[in-house]
């Protein structure tokens, strides 16, 4: 059974910083992609950043490049996700989620969700 388990969300400052993982299990191999995407009140559901486990390859959303770090650890099946100088617009809940189609790259379907983590960033 494949599972997703998103961690970390909760106040944090104007300025301050988070940091997200997200826990996979159930996939056959690491050919998956994990993303973050987050949800605030009344907007719709955007990407944050995706990592591609097999290969590294990373990408940040215009609202969290330069900011924002996406890791992978194989071994502990986590994805982490580290954002920097947090402004009161980036409240949101934040989900992970993973897709192991073969065409993710240029086609992602996100088959698979986590539970959400609110974080919420106070001005």
């Amino acid at each position: 059974e494949v599972q997703l388990q998103a961690f970390g969300g909760g106040l944090v400052q104007d300025g301050g910083s988070l940091r997200l993982s997200c826990v996979f299990s159930g996939f056959s191999s690491g050919d998956l992609a994990i993303g973050w995407f987050r949800q605030a009140p009344g907007k719709e559901r955007e990407t944050v950043s995706v990592i591609d486990i097999g290969d590294g390859r990373a990408y940040y959303a215009d609202a969290a490049r330069g900011r924002s770090t996406i890791s992978s650890d194989n071994v502990k099946n986590t994805v982490t996700l580290e954002m920097n100088s947090l402004k009161p617009e980036d409240t949101a809940v934040y989900y992970c989620a993973a897709d192991d189609g073969p065409n993710r790259a240029v086609d992602p379907r996100w088959a698979y969700w986590g539970q959400g983590t609110q974080v919420t960033v106070s001005s």
